[in-house]
Order: C-alpha cells, then sequence, then structure tokens
C-alpha cells in the first residue's frame, strides 16, 4: 500500500486520484497508525518549510516516518515542498528539516540565470553540486 501522507500542506487528493487511475493501492495517512503498514510513502507538499516541519511535528509524525525510511528502508518520493523536506535545513527556514538527504535547500539565483521562470513545469537536467557546509 503507498501511503500519502496528509499534514494539510499538500492536495493529497489529486496524488490519490492519480495512482487510483493506474491502479496503484493508495491511501491517505494523516496519522502515525495510518503510516505504519506503508509498503510505500508518498510526502507531497505546498507552502513554507517550517510551517510544514512544525505541522509534521504536531501530528507526531516524524518519528514514524523516521523509522519507516531509515529503518525499515521504505522507499519515499517527495513532491514540492514535500522534496525539501527530505533535506536537512532551507534557506527559507531556521527549523531543520527531515535530514534524510545529506543536501540543504536553496533559493534560486535569479542573477545567475534571468531567464528562470518560477514556478517552472517541465524536465530539467539535475547537476549535484557539493556544498561546503551542509
Amino acid at each position: 500500500m503507498i501511503a500519502i501522507v496528509d499534514y494539510g500542506m499538500g492536495n493529497v487528493g489529486s496524488i490519490l486520484n492519480m495512482l487510483r487511475k493506474i491502479g496503484a493501492p493508495a491511501c491517505i495517512a494523516s496519522s502515525g497508525d495510518s503510516l505504519a503498514n506503508a509498503d510505500k510513502i508518498v510526502l507531497p507538499g505546498v507552502g513554507s518549510f517550517d510551517a510544514a516541519m512544525t505541522r509534521l511535528a504536531e501530528l507526531d509524525l516524524i518519528p514514524v516516518l523516521d523509522r519507516k525510511v531509515l529503518a525499515e528502508r521504505t522507499p519515499v518520493l517527495g513532491i514540492c515542498l514535500g522534496m525539501q523536506l527530505l533535506t536537512k535545513s532551507s534557506e527559507e527556514g531556521t527549523l531543520p528539516g527531515l535530514g534524510w538527504l545529506k543536501a540543504r535547500t536553496v533559493r534560486f539565483n535569479f542573477q545567475a540565470s534571468p531567464l528562470l521562470k518560477v514556478p517552472h513545469m517541465g524536465w530539467n537536467e539535475v547537476k549535484p553540486r557539493i556544498a561546503e557546509a551542509l
């Protein structure tokens, strides 16, 4: 079962509909108990980094997510803000992230790419860069 994490900051209904359309068994999970039996996890998100981390903490979802992902090695897909939450921190917040990726979320540099459109929809090549300090 694919569990879509509902912490009040993402369009979980659209993700559930998409997964159902392709025949994937999925459910919306808003508690640790509902995440416990997940074979895969989708972590969506829209909004601010700190608000999302605060909401995950308020719902006591961080310990169960850590256990599922780090100890049980359950595959996880972060979408939009959900992907940013997988990192150690964000330039757009002060709270720590989940820290599953040894990375830091950084803002777009508009001076380096004046033609960069935000929001950006489409496909691009991702080039990892080694950061001095995470």
